[in-house]
């Protein structure tokens, strides 16, 4: 079983994450004794979303392309509208994504986030949450929405908002700890 304190964690993200999403998980990471990279689809600083209106610019490790689950313990997606609808279109972002999944590495998703995991074919069967006005989304892919904090189902990790935080990062440390999942098919 791995250790959080050598594990090595990918961020994925780009303009418009929710704030916290990115910044909460890759600060409590890091406190935990992981090193957190994280990536952008050019390589260049990305500004979030805080609540209502543009939040703060954070630096970026890295352009999305080349990376490797290989290379990592665990994906973690933040939400936010606009952050996860601009990558799931992104040929790149989609790759790694995909990667991760079929490698049975730990990925974590919150809030607008599953779609991603959507996009990617991978809620199908699977317990599932998310922000709430996605629950359709989640449920037409053929995903078991559930309304709770965190849901886990086979190292896939979701979470519905900013609140479910100290969870959603706690359930991240918990399945790494654990290592990687076997995972049927979606």
């Amino acid at each position: 079983m791995p250790s959080i304190k050598n594990a090595r964690i990918l961020i994925i993200a780009t303009h418009g994450f929710e704030q916290s999403e990115l910044e909460v998980p890759r600060d409590k990471l890091r406190e935990h004794g992981a090193t957190v990279e994280v990536r952008s689809p050019d390589g260049k600083p990305i500004k979030g979303w805080d609540e209502s209106d543009w939040g703060r610019e954070v630096p970026v490790d890295d352009k999305i392309d080349g990376a490797k689950a290989v290379d990592y313990d665990a994906l973690v997606l933040p939400g936010g509208q606009i952050n996860p609808d601009l990558l799931r279109v992104d040929e790149d972002a989609m790759s790694v994504i995909h990667d991760f999944l079929e490698s049975g590495k730990v990925v974590a998703a919150i809030c607008h986030a599953p779609w991603l995991l959507i996009e990617a074919d991978a809620v199908k069967g699977r317990e599932v949450t998310s922000y709430h006005s996605i629950r359709r989304d989640v449920e037409n892919a053929g995903g078991k929405w559930r309304d709770t904090a965190v849901a886990c189902d086979k190292g896939i990790v979701t979470s519905r908002n900013p609140g479910d935080l100290d969870a959603f990062v706690a359930k991240i440390v918990e399945e790494i700890e654990e290592g990687e999942h076997t995972r049927r098919a979606a």
